[in-house]
């Protein structure tokens, strides 16, 4: 265990990690290593290529165990403990198993202020689980993560490193929820900023399933 400046412990990863996948399936096929290949061809250096890399490993074995990060290390040709670095920084990378659906719900300043701890708790209780953990069901896992970019929109979650649901209310969570039980993944929806509007005559975007207008953001409840 380590201490940080806060005060707050924070565990160390396991030096010696059991194995979570054979040595057979731990591997790359041919056309995937040429997908790498093609990877480090675009950057001057090898270590340019490691996010790309990294994502591929991720489609393939679901999440990045510490095996999975030294397998694409070797693989770009860089070391294990930079490949490592990258993987642990990113929230979209997961380090562990996860549920069908991840719930990024952001806590970042602008969405707590708008409600995103509120959310987020709501989560919990509605799922019975916390932050971090996966539904028993296999189903859902909440994640508490930083700013995804969708600041006018808040509080928001994204999921599954896909669509980003915006605007959220409690009944917005519960209609989530429900679709996603029923295998229904929500749609990209793009929120049109006040200038598209007002000199546009609607939304810039033309590639969207739906659009939501520009609205006030709510009053957090919970500021932690």
């Amino acid at each position: 265990m380590a201490e940080s400046g806060h005060g707050k412990v924070v565990k160390l990863p396991d030096r010696d990690p059991k194995p979570a996948f054979s040595k057979e399936d731990l591997v790359f096929a041919s056309e995937e290593k040429k997908r790498i290949a093609g990877f480090v061809e675009e950057y001057e250096k090898p270590d340019g290529a490691i996010m790309k890399a990294l994502w591929l490993a991720q489609e393939k074995f679901g999440f990045l165990h510490p095996d999975v990060i030294q397998l694409v290390a070797d693989e770009v040709g860089i070391p294990y403990a930079q490949a490592y670095g990258v993987a642990t920084f990113y929230t979209q990378y997961y380090k562990n198993k996860t549920g069908k659906y991840v719930l990024d719900v952001c806590t970042c300043f602008s969405c707590q202020v708008c409600g995103g701890y509120d959310i987020l708790h709501y989560l919990e209780e509605k799922l019975e689980i916390h932050k971090g953990e996966t539904t028993d069901d296999g189903l859902f896992t909440i994640q508490e993560v930083e700013c995804l970019g969708a600041c006018g929109s808040a509080p928001m979650l994204q999921v599954t490193n896909g669509p980003y649901v915006h605007h959220l209310t409690r009944e917005k969570v519960d209609a989530l929820v429900d679709a996603l039980q029923n295998g229904q993944m929500p749609s990209f929806t793009s929120i049109t900023l006040p200038q598209d509007e007002d000199e546009m005559g609607g939304n810039r975007r033309t590639d969207v399933d739906k659009t939501e207008a520009y609205r006030t953001p709510p009053v957090a409840e919970t500021v932690e």
